[in-house]
């Protein structure tokens, strides 16, 4: 699809906006039983043990579904619909997280609910690899995948689901978490259309037969699911221990903890459009290479700072900036790789592995370590995970539109 064939940069942010924030409140309703466990374990007399599988649950069905639904969506060439029924089911599943009476049926709909939810950021990429303009397509994709999620998922969640929880109870949490999905689902179905996928391909002069075989086959699609194993390890072993550690360990105090943990979402926040940017004008390997490892400075500050407060504020908020890559590595690079059409597919594939080798199995290792060698053990994971995510990135091929077109040779 050309220029003169796209819609309106009007509608190019109204699709990426909405779609972000779609996802938001996907991460508001993931992330609410995390915040309102402290109502739910003793109501349903829940072991430590019953706790941790809600979350690995969770992620192993996200992963699975997002490998099924985004190749469906391939196939069928229909998007919007998809992300519409995924986003009415991630909502009945949060209501049904309230009826729960039981640890089966809060699993249960845990599992139903990463069903319903791993499809929604595949698909919404792909809708936004046929809509959006190629030289504003990596800080659109970070839009999407991390302003809403970080914004309202890591930001907004505790600050309201833990009041209603304290005030009304936490099946009232999970009520309210249900809500809101359900307006985004009537704004997408009434207000984006169904992209051109056919259009998109023409565009890019590929023929729409190419097997899903052959996107293999390129290195930078490989890399990216290697990346996403290490680096969705990274993020899930610094959530489960590092508040562990800044309390047990380094004595800090709940309060400081919380809000030095909140830097976090701050910084994902920020890096969701701002990373991604960056990317665009100078060209997606470099970026994936510093930023992979300026991670390193997260988990060393946690173990050695012994400064200013603030000062490790910084440090936090500066080295969680990798977290800007992840649509760059989970969508963009795999896209701009191989067929647009296969964009879905894609995603899934690379945010599933992540979601099943760094999300289900990276909590277990890291708490075997810290078991043995102490909760330290957990921070020098991560300090290795971001260094291997930095040496993978190396052997990225630049798929940047505009750094690949600013190589290119002149015509003779």
């Amino acid at each position: 699809m050309d220029a003169s064939q796209r819609a309106s940069g009007g509608y190019q942010a109204w699709v990426v906006g909405l779609l972000s924030l779609n996802f938001g409140i996907l991460f508001f309703d993931r992330n609410a039983l995390n915040f309102l466990m402290p109502f739910v374990q003793p109501d349903l007399q829940l072991s430590n043990t019953q706790v941790g599988m809600f979350s690995s649950a969770l992620s192993l069905t996200w992963a699975l579904s997002g490998l099924a639904v985004g190749r469906i969506s391939d196939k069928l060439g229909s998007r919007k619909p998809v992300v519409v029924v995924a986003t009415i089911a991630f909502c009945l599943c949060s209501f049904a997280s309230g009826l729960a009476s039981s640890f089966f049926m809060l699993l249960g709909a845990r599992l139903l609910m990463g069903a319903a939810e791993g499809g929604v950021m595949p698909v919404s990429h792909s809708m936004i690899v046929s809509e959006v303009a190629p030289e504003r397509r990596g800080m659109a994709m970070g839009v999407a995948q991390n302003l809403g999620s970080n914004l309202l998922g890591s930001g907004l969640a505790p600050i309201l689901l833990v009041p209603v929880a304290a005030a009304y109870g936490w099946r009232e949490g999970f009520y309210l978490a249900a809500a809101p999905g359900l307006l985004t689902a009537l704004l997408i179905w009434f207000t984006l259309r169904e992209p051109p996928a056919e259009a998109h391909h023409l565009a890019f002069g590929e023929k729409p037969t190419v097997p899903l075989s052959e996107a293999f086959r390129h290195r930078n699609v490989v890399l990216c699911a290697v990346i996403s194993v290490l680096l969705v390890s990274y993020l899930v072993v610094c959530w489960a221990f590092m508040p562990l550690y800044l309390t047990k360990e380094r004595g800090f105090a709940p309060e400081t903890m919380g809000w030095l943990m909140a830097t976090l979402g701050l910084s994902a926040g920020l890096g969701s459009f701002v990373v991604p940017a960056i990317s665009d004008a100078i060209g997606r390997r470099p970026v994936m290479i510093g930023f992979s490892f300026l991670g390193v400075i997260l988990p060393l500050g946690g173990l050695y700072f012994t400064g200013s407060t603030w000062v490790l504020a910084a440090i936090f908020f500066f080295g969680w900036g990798l977290n800007g890559l992840f649509p760059m590595f989970m969508a963009t690079i795999p896209s701009e790789s191989v067929v647009p059409r296969l964009t879905a597919t894609l995603t899934g594939v690379v945010m599933g592995t992540g979601e099943v080798l760094g999300g289900v199995l990276s909590p277990f290792l890291a708490g075997a370590l810290a078991d043995v060698y102490g909760l330290s053990a957990a921070l020098w994971l991560m300090f290795a995970l971001c260094i291997l995510a930095g040496f993978c990135a190396l052997g990225l091929v630049e798929s940047a539109p505009r750094v690949v077109a600013r190589r290119a040779p002149l015509p003779a």
